[in-house]
């Protein structure tokens, strides 16, 4: 492909992707869906036409995953508001990420062990990338759900995505190790090891905030992005869990006023700061838009329809799916959310973590994922189950309360709906003289 056909190509794709984010708006469809397929057609139209040297996307897709995940980690945790009012709700969304996420995994290790024999090391690993909301996906989608049930969302697929993270770093770390997965010195280990992260994640946070400050230049929002790749890359060198800094550094971002203490607020011009966390705030769901765009493009680029040779990847994948279904509707119903658990009972879909996860898995020494039966068509049954049933899920949930109205209707609404502080005179009226307003008021008693 020649430097003229890509420059047609890549704007196309984007073209493509920002029409697939509108109609996903109007119709509650997953965009990722249309992305993966349409990265399919492309793939199938490429290999009809001859075109089958496609090596260089197989690296290309852990490198976008990669920094898909932090911005997508970084934009949930710019979006979360921390407020005393709101901490029930946020332990609420982390407590059901934490116990379903766990739930799932041992369910699914049981059944690698029980269908395929798999060793137990071999099938937790698996089960792992597969039991992760993805909150890149469940986010815009919970754009339909009341206020609560929407919060609960963003708190349960970012805590979901960070804890997924976690757990696979340490499970590997351990299982290469020869170490057991749970004890008592291995887990005081991961807590001490989380506190130190916590603490080293506050001081660059606070080092980056004086950064935002200092930095007269034009661009800086990029050099901030940068830095924040830089740390995650040296936790992954040192196997920290480094995404907790970028969680950290976007909650602080947000929540600057009420989480950073007194005695260093003074130390930061805080009105600075808000006029910047705006501009930064748009960078950084324009870089994340861009990204997930190529990476759910180029993942369903790297899926050939004719892998489907058999119906064995579907039935594996739809088992997957029922399992974790039936557990979260277990999860939601037990507990006393006070929520309504029918309509987040459907926003668990899978996507870019559990692809990037299931990538690294071919990394893993003691796992062979070309023998295995748990590949990318079955991860790909999984996501796609997943995305539809959560389609499924919020159309039930907005049918009922969607009514359509005339035009006369809907502007009766509208005035009836209209705050009484917002019937006032605008300013327009103002220059009326005090004269003519005496005489009204003569005239209308």
């Amino acid at each position: 492909m020649n430097t003229l056909s890509i420059l047609f190509v890549l704007p196309l794709l984007i073209i493509f992707s920002y029409l697939f984010d509108a109609f996903a708006r109007r119709t509650k469809f997953p965009a990722v869906i249309l992305l993966m397929i349409t990265g399919i057609i492309v793939r199938a139209t490429a290999n009809a036409y001859g075109y089958n040297e496609f090596d260089f996307i197989d690296n290309l897709i852990p490198v976008l995953g990669t920094i898909g995940l932090i911005l997508i980690v970084l934009e949930g945790a710019v979006e979360l508001e921390i407020s005393r009012e709101k901490l029930p709700l946020i332990l609420k969304g982390f407590l059901a990420a934490l116990f379903i996420l766990i739930a799932n995994i041992w369910a699914l290790k049981w059944i690698f062990n029980f269908l395929f024999q798999m060793e137990t090391n071999e099938a937790i690993l698996y089960a792992i990338p597969l039991s992760i909301i993805s909150s890149a996906v469940a986010i815009p989608s919970a754009a339909s759900l009341l206020s609560k049930e929407r919060e609960f969302v963003i708190y349960e697929s970012t805590f979901s995505d960070i804890l997924g993270i976690m757990i696979f770093n340490y499970a590997i770390r351990q299982f290469e190790s020869n170490q057991p997965l749970i004890g008592a010195s291995p887990l005081v280990s991961l807590g001490l090891q989380i506190l130190g992260v916590i603490v080293i994640s506050l001081a660059i946070t606070y080092v980056l905030f004086r950064l935002l400050q200092q930095i007269h230049h034009h661009v800086k929002f990029f050099l901030i992005l940068a830095l924040l790749i830089l740390v995650y890359a040296f936790g992954k060198l040192f196997h920290l869990p480094a995404l907790v800094t970028i969680f950290i550094f976007g909650i602080f971002l947000s929540n600057v006023k009420s989480l950073l203490p007194q005695f260093l607020l003074k130390y930061l011009d805080i009105e600075q700061t808000e006029k910047g966390f705006h501009e930064f705030h748009i960078l950084t769901a324009e870089s994340t838009f861009i990204v997930r765009t190529f990476f759910f493009l180029f993942f369903g680029f790297s899926i050939q329809i004719l892998d489907f040779d058999s119906f064995s990847p579907i039935i594996y994948g739809l088992i997957i799916f029922l399992v974790m279904l039936i557990l979260r509707y277990v999860y939601l119903s037990v507990t006393s959310f006070k929520l309504k658990p029918s309509s987040l009972v459907y926003m668990s879909p899978r996507g870019l973590i559990s692809i990037l996860l299931f990538i690294q898995l071919k990394d893993v020494s003691f796992i062979n994922t070309e023998t295995s039966p748990i590949d990318e068509r079955v991860l790909l049954i999984v996501i796609l189950s997943s995305m539809f049933i959560m389609l499924l899920g919020t159309l039930k949930k907005s049918t009922p309360n969607e009514t359509v109205l005339s035009p006369e209707e809907e502007i009766k609404n509208e005035l009836e709906n209209v705050p009484v502080e917002t019937h006032t005179i605008p300013e327009s009226y103002s220059e009326i003289d005090n004269e003519t307003l005496s005489e009204n008021e003569t005239d209308n008693p």
